[in-house]
């Protein structure tokens, strides 16, 4: 066989066990399910855009597992990036500021909580960025499930993007997410005639039927409905748990879930 035939062949070959690989890669937004050469062809196909979920590990009162903002935060970044179309989820940061561990402050009064410092919160999240950026995302999403640390995610946000200026990337922290599951959710509640002194703050009914709707598992459920009224010394912060449900908790998901795909969409358009 003629050398320039044998390599025409040999190319074909390639291509097509190439497109064979890409074919075969898995119907997946989790980045760490994927291979670095599935991952370097979908982000050369236009997955330009990856999303941080962070969440906590802290205590969430007797009756939900100290896991909630991990689980929530990765369900919930798996769906918007399933919506988006273009983007990828990376694997979720579990270790958050929770207060002071000399003393005990907060919820580090509770066994199960893990705390670090501000600093290197900060420096994580930028140095995963940066990870990021390299490897040619472009949007780079930052969600925040838990309220303690959303100043430092502004200053993350603020710092990369006066960092990357003179590049193609940018960091971006929708401000709908966590609204949508706070103040937002709240709202949806008092409309379906919730009172606030049931919604809560933490730990209360809006957390709780958010569990239920992405996570039953994590709440003893059985236990809770059997207890008598919860407050502050049990972990639970202005509410009451007892009226939660799935049904109540999925009105919370397709909120946080629609009104952030509608932002980051809004956000990214045109880039």
């Amino acid at each position: 066989m003629h050398h320039s035939l044998r390599r025409v062949i040999a190319s074909v070959v390639l291509l097509i066990s190439a497109h064979a690989a890409l074919a075969q890669a898995p119907p997946t937004v989790q980045l760490q399910n994927l291979t670095w050469t599935e991952l370097r062809e979908q982000i050369r196909a236009g997955k330009t855009t990856v999303i941080i979920p962070i969440g906590g590990t802290e205590q969430s009162g007797p009756y939900i597992a100290v896991g909630k903002h991990n689980v929530r935060a990765e369900y919930l970044a798996q769906k918007i990036a399933q919506q988006l179309g273009n983007a990828l989820v990376a694997p979720v940061v579990a270790y958050v500021p929770e207060g002071s561990y000399a003393p005990p402050t907060s919820h580090m009064r509770f066994p199960g909580t893990i705390t670090i410092p501000d600093d290197v919160f900060e420096k994580l999240l930028e140095s995963a960025a940066n990870s990021f950026a390299v490897h040619g995302f472009r949007n780079v999403v930052f969600l925040g499930d838990h309220g303690g640390y959303q100043k430092d995610l502004k200053q993350v946000v603020a710092h990369l993007n006066k960092t990357w200026a003179n590049t193609s990337a940018r960091a971006i922290l929708p401000s709908e997410y966590y609204d949508a599951a706070s103040d937002g959710y709240a709202q949806i509640l008092r409309q379906h005639g919730y009172r606030d002194d049931e919604i809560g703050t933490h730990a209360g009914l809006a957390d709780t039927s958010l569990q239920l709707a992405v996570a039953p598992q994590m709440v003893r459920l059985s236990a809770l409905k059997a207890s008598p009224r919860l407050g502050a010394a049990d972990g639970v912060y202005g509410g009451d748990p007892h009226r939660s449900s799935a049904e109540l908790g999925q009105l919370g998901v397709d909120a946080i879930v629609s009104r952030t795909v509608e932002a980051i969409r809004k956000d990214t358009a045109g880039r």
